[in-house]
């Protein structure tokens, strides 16, 4: 297996930008919407100074962790609850929710046209499986390439979002199936189904809780949903994604971890950090860490 190291940049978007960062706050365009969110690596100087910073809302919180609950203060007249956006062809709905996340984690385009450039690449039927898919933009994605898609994630909020998302982008004749369940239970059945993915895609939180109250800590339940993963690959897999958020841990693990599993299949370990460009600057804001494999 070969492994090539490589830093990721969501630079392909035109809804989206990062207008400014530092003193742990970034001032974030998202379409129609400006907002100020905190980020506990933005603690370099900001561009501007931020008392200049104008934004629609600014969310607020005691928390330092990535997912703490908080509130928003609205700033502006013109602020929305929701508003719609796009990316590459997809529609889907930005919100302000409680825990100052937006909708859509716009890093992840790196990942999406990964996807879609391999499956449409394939040149054959593509099952896929997203695990902890949110409100659906990997899934969407895939589906726009061709694929038939499992979406998976314990909110059914989330998936009632997804579907809307799906209608917005004129999908609904594609295949998506929207499912609400614990991404453990839920492998481990399709493994006794006798059911296998071509791809599968993980964006896992540090800590979860399934619908009837299951708990997902990260470092102690990957290694078996990554068992389980290698279990549910097809013949003739075409791409692994996993990407991780606020863990104490390196790309080097993730992508060693992963590589345990898919080293027998060959192929190629993409490894190292997410970030976002911020606009009129050379600087990066660092979001995520992550690894690919990739047949080829």
């Amino acid at each position: 297996m070969k492994t090539d190291t490589r830093l990721l940049i969501a630079d392909d978007w035109e809804d989206y930008a990062l207008l400014d960062s530092g003193h742990l706050q970034k001032l974030e365009r998202f379409g129609s919407q400006t907002v100020i969110r905190p980020d506990p690596q933005a603690f370099w100087e900001p561009a501007r100074a931020t008392d200049s910073w104008r934004a629609d809302a600014r969310f607020s919180t005691k928390s330092s962790e990535d997912d703490g609950a908080g509130n928003w203060d609205v700033l502006s007249p013109k602020a929305l609850d929701s508003w719609p956006m796009q990316w590459n062809g997809l529609t889907f709905e930005a919100r302000r929710t409680a825990f100052r996340h937006m909708g859509v984690f716009q890093e992840h385009s790196v990942h999406w046209r990964f996807a879609q450039e391999k499956i449409r690449a394939a040149g054959r039927p593509i099952k896929a499986l997203n695990l902890f898919g949110y409100t659906g933009m990997m899934s969407l994605a895939c589906a726009a390439a061709g694929a038939e898609v499992v979406h998976l994630d314990a909110s059914p909020k989330s998936n009632g979002y997804g579907k809307d998302n799906q209608a917005m982008s004129g999908l609904n004749d594609r295949t998506i199936r929207w499912i609400a369940d614990d991404a453990m239970k839920f492998t481990a059945r399709e493994i006794r189904r006798g059911n296998t993915y071509d791809a599968i895609i993980l964006d896992p939180p540090k800590f979860g809780r399934g619908p009837k109250n299951e708990t997902w800590r990260f470092e102690e339940n990957l290694p078996e949903l990554l068992d389980t993963v290698k279990t549910l690959l097809s013949d003739r897999p075409l791409f692994v994604i996993l990407t991780a958020y606020a863990v104490r841990l390196s790309y080097l693990a993730l992508s060693q971890a992963l590589a345990d599993r898919l080293s027998p299949l060959g192929g190629t370990m993409e490894t190292g950090e997410m970030a976002l460009p911020q606009q009129g600057t050379g600087r990066l804001l660092p979001t995520a860490i992550y690894a690919r494999w990739h047949s080829g």
